[in-house]
This record gives C-alpha cells, sequence and structure tokens, in this order.
C-alpha cells in the first residue's frame, strides 16, 4: 500500500512559475522495505530537463543529455559538490527523518517512503531568487523551508511543530546563506549555459480537434489535443461558439512528457447529439512558439468514433502501397518492353547478317560437281 502512496505521489516544486525565469532542482526519495525500488535515489533537473540521477543500487552519478548521449559522467568539478551534499549528506538526514517517524507512527514492521523537493531559483533579471525545500512522509507534506535571499533569513513550516530534537533542529542555519545557496545557484548558471539550446528551444505544437461517438448516449467526446511542444506551459482552451468551456466541466489539462523532450496536452469534453448540432465547437491554443494564437475546428472528413484518428493514417498508408504498385508496375512494365526492343533489334541484325551471306552460300553450292549414282554390279 505504500509502494501505491510512493508511486502516486510528487512533491509540488516550491516555486510557481514565472516566464524567463529558470529553476534547478531535485527529487530524492527515501524507501525503507522490500520494494522493487533502490533504497536512495535522486533525479536533478534544470527546469523541465532531467539533468542527472543517481540511486544507491548502481552507485553512480550520471548526466543525461540528448546531445551528448544517453548517459555521461558528471563533469569533476560537479562531482564532489554532488556526492557531498545530494548523496552522503541528504541520504544520511532523510534517513534519519525517516526511521524517527516510522517509529513515531510504529511503521517500523511496514514499506515506508520519505521525499524531498528541493532547489533554487534565478530570476529573469538573473538576480539569484530564493531555495526552497519541501519534505513528505509517505506522501503527507511534514516540512517546508524557504530561505530568503533578499532578507537572509530561513523561513520553516512543520507539521508537528513540537518535534524539536537532534532530528529535526537547524543547528546550522548559516549554511543555507553561505554553502547551500550560493552553490545552488552556480550550477544553476553552469548548467543553464551548457544547456541553452535545450532549455530555450521552443517546438510548436501539433493540435486536432477529435470527436468520438459515445454509443450508449448517442452524443460525443470532443478532445481538444496539443502534442510535441516546448516549453511545457501551454494555455489549451475548448470554445463553444467562441465562448470558453468551463474547466470543471472538462476532463484532463495536464502537461504529460513525451518522452523526447517535448509535452502533449488533451482536454476532453462530452456533449449531446443536440449539443454537438446547435453548437459550433473549436480548440484553441496559445503556446510561446506561436506567434498568434492557433484555432483548429472539427475536421469532419476523419470518420467519428474509435477510429477517428485511425481512419486517415490508414488512407495514407494505402495510397502510399498503391502509388509503390503502380510505380513497380510502370518499372517492370518498362523493363519487358526496353528488353522487346532489345530482341527485335538483333533479331533484325541477324536476318540482315543471313541475306547478306546467302549469295555466297549459292555460288559456293553451283560450283560443287554432281556425281553420277554407282552402278548396280548386278549389270
Amino acid at each position: 500500500m505504500k509502494c501505491v502512496i510512493f508511486l502516486c505521489c510528487m512533491l509540488a516544486f516550491p516555486f510557481s512559475y514565472n516566464a524567463g525565469s529558470h529553476t534547478l532542482w531535485m527529487f530524492a526519495t527515501y524507501i525503507k522495505g522490500e520494494t522493487p525500488f533502490p533504497e536512495f535515489s535522486i533525479v536533478t533537473m534544470l527546469d523541465d530537463i532531467q539533468l542527472g540521477y543517481y540511486d544507491s543500487n548502481e552507485k553512480k552519478i550520471l548526466y543525461r543529455g540528448l546531445e551528448m548521449g544517453p548517459k555521461r559522467s558528471f563533469e569533476a568539478a560537479d562531482m564532489d559538490y554532488f556526492r557531498h551534499y545530494f548523496v552522503e549528506y541528504m541520504h544520511g538526514r532523510m534517513k534519519n527523518r525517516a526511521t524517527y517517524l516510522s517509529n513515531y507512527f510504529n511503521h517500523t514492521n511496514d514499506v515506508y517512503v520519505f521525499q524531498r523537493a528541493a532547489g533554487c531559483e534565478l530570476l529573469e533579471n538573473d538576480q539569484p531568487g530564493g531555495l526552497a525545500s519541501n519534505d513528505a512522509y509517505n506522501g503527507e507534506i511534514v516540512e517546508k523551508e524557504y530561505y530568503d535571499v533578499t532578507h537572509d533569513t530561513l523561513h520553516t513550516d512543520k507539521r508537528w511543530p513540537e518535534m524539536v530534537n537532534e532530528v529535526w533542529s537547524h543547528k546550522y542555519p548559516l549554511r543555507y546563506g553561505y554553502i547551500y545557496h550560493p552553490n545552488c545557484i552556480a550550477l544553476l548558471r553552469k548548467h543553464l549555459e551548457k544547456e541553452t539550446n535545450r532549455v530555450l528551444k521552443k517546438v510548436k505544437p501539433r493540435v486536432r480537434l477529435i470527436q468520438k461517438a459515445l454509443v450508449d448516449s448517442g452524443g460525443a467526446q470532443l478532445t481538444c489535443l496539443a502534442t510535441g511542444f516546448y516549453p511545457r506551459h501551454i494555455n489549451l482552451t475548448l470554445l463553444r461558439d467562441g465562448q470558453p468551456v468551463s474547466d470543471h466541466l472538462m476532463t484532463g489539462g495536464e502537461a504529460l512528457p513525451n518522452g523526447d523532450e517535448t509535452y502533449q496536452m488533451r482536454k476532453r469534453l462530452d456533449v449531446s447529439a443536440e449539443e454537438l448540432h446547435q453548437h459550433q465547437y473549436t480548440c484553441t491554443v496559445i503556446h510561446l512558439s506561436l506567434d498568434n494564437k492557433l484555432d483548429i475546428g472539427l475536421d469532419h472528413n476523419f470518420a467519428s468514433g474509435p477510429g477517428s484518428i485511425v481512419f486517415p493514417v490508414v488512407v495514407v498508408v494505402v495510397v502510399v502501397v498503391v502509388m509503390v504498385m503502380v510505380a513497380g508496375f510502370s518499372y517492370i512494365v518498362r523493363g519487358i518492353m526496353l528488353k522487346k526492343r532489345h530482341a527485335d533489334r538483333s533479331s533484325q541484325t541477324s536476318l540482315k547478317r543471313c541475306d547478306s551471306a546467302s549469295p555466297d552460300l549459292q555460288n559456293q553450292t553451283e560450283d560443287i560437281p554432281l556425281q553420277e549414282p554407282p552402278k548396280d554390279p548386278t549389270n
């Protein structure tokens, strides 16, 4: 049961998104108990692009970058800080806190999970922002921390304020201002410069409005789909007669990764047959890669129902196959015609040679003397 909590729970990142700002952050997870997952793992992110990964089974710090191959080691300058703070210090601190809470709640014989999301922000004007950290135990937030760089103060919000002991006390608050925050900002600037092409790229979304028949109700489900876009922040809205449909009437709306550093988002709305005929529905998209908003209406050339997406793909495949067959047939016919022409030319050449050679053969035949038949010895 606790594994399900671990898989479903993801800590929300402490910073809200601001256009032009950038963040360096990490997710750390400590698991105690029999599971197929490593006891301790860390994922580091630059904005929403994965940079590094570590787990206690492999015991290797890996750098991930599409432009440089799927895996390569961190640079030596980053390795010491990553190993000291992220691996050694954080692993030990999270283990101590998880053990304390498991004893407090008598979870010593269960599987339990302790998670941390932490990082720093670089503002649009290249000025350092804050540093924040959220801790969660089995999916519940137990502590929030925020370092205010402007006033050089550390703010802490605990779920159980009475927990003041060796595990939960902050013995070295100056570390935030003199070690954690400046090191995080330095790494953020370094990786932002190195990964500029990946972080600042803009990829336009592919947008469709799909209609799927609902057999039970006789109505239809309209799906506004945008995929293949970057960055992930997008304004995707379904319009009815030019007016936005309320979000609480639709399902979906989460930006999901495609696996190639682009994202997809879809919103669905169920409508009756009467609504479908009485109103006009369009899908509108606003994205940083687009100069103007994009409005997409229903494409009635595609069949509705479960095969609405497959049908155009099948048509394209059939057309391509037919074109290949026609091209192949034309190639074969052309080859046969060329062979026939070559054979005709060869036969004509042979006839000419035979005609030119026949008089000589005739003269040679006329020069041969005729022999008399042998006489019968009985006569």
